[in-house]
């Protein structure tokens, strides 16, 4: 996700500097574009007006915001951070005033949509902020996003992307035990997905998990199940932080961490339907 947000920065006139890392490769696209690379997040956020986070979740953010040589050590006096990570909104709070104390604004942008979308420039972002800070960040955040809401101050982008996250992997969830309760009743595959299609299981979801359903194709939602665990016990938490209702994000996550175990983290989300499968039924 975060190359593709690198290449459109590029593509539509900013210079760019990015983070020396191994996550980040392989970067020679984006140096042969004219992106440089510093070896610190201090020394990015020495040279920038705006700094952008894509990383996998909110110990990571807290790493490079605050660790050893981190942004806010570099940070320029009105220097916005981007977080588009996918976080814990309580954490993000805290970043957010860290930021703020360093001198720095701070707005968070998790993105919907796929790595696809990112490379095309047609990312949906979640916006938490201040309205004159998403304002100033806005013509950048256009370089690389379709739609751009901004549903509320500081933490509420993330909190709304938990919620998105919730509702569509457990929808596929449901749909993959459902697929795999199916499969065990001797039901046609495709017969499955064309009742399902024809009336109240038709949707995003579905149609992600059709090519696995059909054809045992998972690039449909090449999304890793550890991920989907980590953005699961996120929500739970954030539910639980709320005294919210949360039965359900408690199964979903149940299922996914009994899937990371059985077929490991690298394992993509469609495959739950075959873990499912392979599991022995629960007694009555």
């Amino acid at each position: 996700m975060g190359h593709g947000i690198a290449r459109n920065v590029l593509k539509h006139g900013y210079a760019l500097t990015a983070l020396e890392h191994p996550g980040n490769q392989p970067i020679a696209d984006l140096l042969e574009a004219g992106a440089t690379t510093q070896a610190t997040a201090r020394a990015v956020a020495a040279q920038s007006d705006f700094i952008i986070l894509c990383v996998t979740g909110s110990p990571e953010v807290e790493a490079v915001l605050g660790g050893a040589d981190g942004v806010l050590q570099g940070l320029r006096p009105g220097s916005v951070v981007i977080d588009c990570s996918t976080a814990i909104p309580e954490s993000t709070e805290r970043m957010a005033l860290a930021v703020q104390a360093a001198g720095g604004l701070f707005i968070d942008a998790p993105m919907t949509r796929t790595a696809q979308a990112a490379h095309e420039g047609r990312l949906n972002l979640l916006v938490g902020g201040d309205e004159a800070v998403v304002a100033k960040a806005m013509p950048l955040l256009r370089t690389f996003a379709e739609v751009i809401t901004h549903v509320g101050p500081v933490g509420a982008g993330h909190r709304l992307k938990l919620l998105h996250n919730f509702v569509s992997i457990g929808s596929v969830v449901l749909l993959a035990e459902a697929a795999a309760c199916a499969a065990r009743g001797g039901i046609d595959a495709g017969v499955f997905v064309d009742v399902l299609a024809s009336g109240g299981g038709a949707g995003v979801a579905l149609d992600r998990l059709k090519p696995y359903l059909l054809a045992g194709d998972a690039s449909g939602l090449q999304f890793s199940m550890s991920n989907a665990l980590k953005d699961l016990r996120y929500y739970v938490q954030m539910a639980g932080d709320a005294e919210a209702a949360r039965r359900v994000g408690d199964a979903v996550a149940a299922t996914l961490d009994s899937a990371v175990a059985q077929g490991g983290p690298k394992t993509l989300v469609p495959e739950l339907v075959t873990l499912l499968g392979a599991a022995r039924p629960a007694s009555a």
